[in-house]
């Protein structure tokens, strides 16, 4: 028969965890809105930008910019991981790491050089464990990702690759789509290919006819490094709404599975109660035909 106070006392602590997972439940869904709202918010800057750059590039005609040529074939490429730095997300930080393991084996069996650079306490503690070295690593950056900290970023990554120290830098991250629709990916940011369109879900345009002043070469060295800036931002707006997005579904998860567990344990102590009952009832029936 099942201990009565154990099933009280483990369904009282599970009453306790419930209330901490539909706390965070709560606030993730809070959090989840504020970086929905700054992620949708910059990508018509974004689409606008690459569209922009593209239409500049085919009025420019032939266009060299140190940004669109790799200077060191032979350098690294520069991978990018950004990963979370609190935990209860659900699978969100093992979706990334997956993706970018796979991408590691590919790079490593056609032996291209590469180098990580690392963002979030759970990527570096991954790659730690694996023993794996890291040129980078920062988890400052934190789930409210400020422009000031990606530039930054992004200007030491330009400055490596038109030094020659790198010959290329990708990011490995999660690109939102919709509240229901996330997807790991690995994007190529450097070199850059003003053809190539900032988001998968932009649709193509016609190009539109502009009257250029100054000369579109001139635009283009304004337009190309501010290309790069906003789309490594966006990567982290991504990664951040999409962070909060897999904490609202685990947590939601959590606390689902939480009373389920407390309606079994309830079941539990009221068989446990009321067989209990019915032996106390049984000892005082065979008492009394005892006295009989």
């Amino acid at each position: 028969m099942a201990n009565r106070r154990v099933l009280v006392k483990r369904r009282k602590s599970i009453a306790n965890i419930r209330k901490i997972t539909r706390t965070m439940q709560l606030i993730a869904t809070a959090r989840f809105q504020t970086a929905f709202n700054r992620a949708v918010a910059a990508r018509p800057y974004t689409e606008k930008l690459a569209e922009l750059v593209g239409d500049l590039s085919r009025g420019a005609g032939e266009i060299d910019h140190p940004l669109m040529r790799t200077a060191n074939p032979d350098a690294p490429v520069a991978l990018l991981v950004l990963t979370s730095t609190r935990g209860l997300c659900g699978g969100y930080n093992a979706h990334v790491l997956r993706t970018t393991t796979a991408c590691l084996e590919q790079w490593r069996a056609a032996e291209r050089p590469h180098e990580l650079r690392v963002f979030g306490k759970k990527g570096i503690a991954f790659f730690r464990f694996h023993r794996t070295p890291l040129a980078a690593q920062d988890a400052s950056i934190g789930d409210m990702p400020r422009f000031d900290q990606v530039e930054s970023v992004a200007n030491r990554l330009m400055a490596d690759f038109l030094a020659g120290r790198i010959s290329g830098v990708s990011v490995a991250y999660t690109r939102f789509f919709s509240a229901g629709r996330q997807r790991p990916e690995i994007a190529t940011l450097l070199p850059l290919a003003p053809d190539r369109p900032a988001l998968e879900s932009s649709e193509p345009k016609a190009p539109i006819d502009y009257e250029f002043r100054p000369d579109p070469g001139s635009l283009l060295a304004e337009l190309l490094p501010a290309t790069v800036r906003v789309r490594l931002f966006q990567a982290f707006l991504d990664a951040a709404v999409s962070e909060q997005v897999a904490r609202m579904a685990a947590m939601k998860a959590a606390t689902d599975a939480s009373e389920d567990m407390i309606k079994s344990l309830t079941r539990k102590y009221n068989r446990a109660r009321q067989t209990h009952i019915t032996m106390e009832l049984l000892d005082i029936v065979g008492g009394a035909n005892a006295l009989a």
